[in-house]
């Protein structure tokens, strides 16, 4: 039975845009189950928490009795979305991204339910076009209009190459939504010119164009760039309860609000008034902060692991281990890694490459709290890690992979 609401304060929650909110208050009144779009491409492993801002807001509408349609981008993974990007992207191999996707329809069961969740591969019909079909879908749109998007007008502005396969990618974005029958697509910001072409496809095929929300980009932990494994600056939905929970703890006090406001399940009343009591001094933002890390633990794995990981947390940061506040740095360091020493001399908690070596051999670094006696040692890009030198050398550490 679908609850009649209107566009109620949970559907609205962190929205960037509704296009158009009045097509959507017409299909809510109208107590027919909707069909809700959303789809990612498999282009890394595993999800991070910034994808789950738009599974939290497909789990809304699922709650409210509509059907969620889970699409997995494979088809479109191999031509690699230009969304953004001011350069072209390279598309993965086949082999990855059927990897890829079988990871993500198991991680999306940690916040849909599996029982009301429709998975769906755009491979399935986009297979099945040959050249003639693709000709065809492409004649529906002008480059005039192509060159309207942001980045692909930068780019032709600033004479950076566009290839002609990246102007089939919104338009096979957009004939999912065909394929699918959505009444609703949910996307992320940079999505929205894709969001709009299923509209204009699903009229040009005779279909009712689906409504449009946008939804913001979670920051990453550097509290600047949008969450991306490729930067580092990720939490991800499998990372361990201790990783996510210190993760969690290592956000800026400003972007944990922005956190509590795409991530949480908690009612807004309760964190404006947390916000208020913050900013009046009345309440730690740190505690606040904890009780975000246990809710995001036990939403993937449970509360007892929320528990043992905010106990973890203690001991290490809050008896003495490890102070509360912690310089942060960023290196970029190429994909064969960084010798440990050496990164410690980057991160100026050595004076030299000679004294990291020493002190690795020596026993006087530790690597969020555990100890580093290899002088091989070697660290790979992404990672997030806490350094220490000694007992007063002590340095968070982000590491991102350089540009090639």
């Amino acid at each position: 039975m679908i609850e009649q609401v209107k566009i109620s304060s949970d559907i609205t929650r962190g929205v960037d845009e509704i296009l158009l909110s009045d097509e959507l208050q017409t299909q809510l009144k109208s107590n027919k189950p909707l069909r809700i779009k959303v789809g990612f491409d498999p282009t890394a492993p595993d999800l991070h928490l910034g994808h789950t801002v738009l599974l939290n807001k497909a789990k809304q509408f699922q709650d409210l009795g509509h059907h969620v349609i889970f699409l997995i981008g494979d088809f479109t993974a191999t031509i690699g979305d230009p969304s953004g990007r001011n350069v072209m992207r390279q598309p993965l191999t086949p082999e990855q991204v059927q990897e890829h996707g079988k990871t993500y329809s198991q991680q999306i069961n940690k916040i849909l339910d599996p029982q009301k969740t429709e998975i769906a591969y755009n491979s399935t019909w986009m297979n099945k076009k040959n050249a003639a079909d693709l000709i065809q879908l492409a004649s529906t749109y002008t480059v005039a209009r192509m060159l309207e998007r942001d980045d692909f007008s930068k780019r032709f502005a600033n004479n950076q190459s566009i290839a002609i396969h990246e102007f089939l990618y919104p338009l096979i974005q957009g004939y999912d939504s065909v394929e699918l029958r959505a009444d609703v697509e949910l996307g992320g910001t940079d999505q929205k010119f894709n969001l709009l072409m299923g509209r204009e496809l699903q009229k040009h095929f005779g279909q009712k164009p689906q409504v449009v929300i946008t939804m913001p980009l979670l920051e990453g932990l550097d509290g600047v760039k949008k969450m991306s494994k490729s930067l580092g600056n990720y939490i991800g939905v499998t990372d361990t309860p201790e990783d996510m929970f210190g993760k969690l703890m290592s956000i800026s006090d400003e972007l944990m609000w922005r956190y509590y406001e795409l991530l949480s399940a908690r009612h807004t009343e309760e964190i404006a008034a947390w916000k208020k009591a913050a900013l009046a001094g009345e309440a730690n933002p740190r505690d606040i902060k904890v009780e975000l890390a246990k809710e995001m633990v036990a939403r993937f794995y449970d509360s007892a692991a929320a528990q043992d990981a905010y106990e973890a947390f203690v001991a290490r940061f809050q008896k003495g281990q490890l102070p509360e506040e912690i310089e942060e740095m960023t290196i970029a360091i190429s994909s064969e890694g960084l010798l440990l020493a050496h990164l410690l001399k980057q991160a100026d908690l050595v004076t030299s490459n000679a004294e990291g070596f020493r002190m690795i051999e020596q026993g006087g670094v530790r690597k969020d709290g555990q100890q580093i006696t290899d002088r091989k040692h070697i660290e790979l890009a992404p990672s997030n890690y806490v350094y220490q030198v000694g007992k007063r050398r002590i340095k968070r550490v982000q590491l991102i992979l350089s540009p090639q």
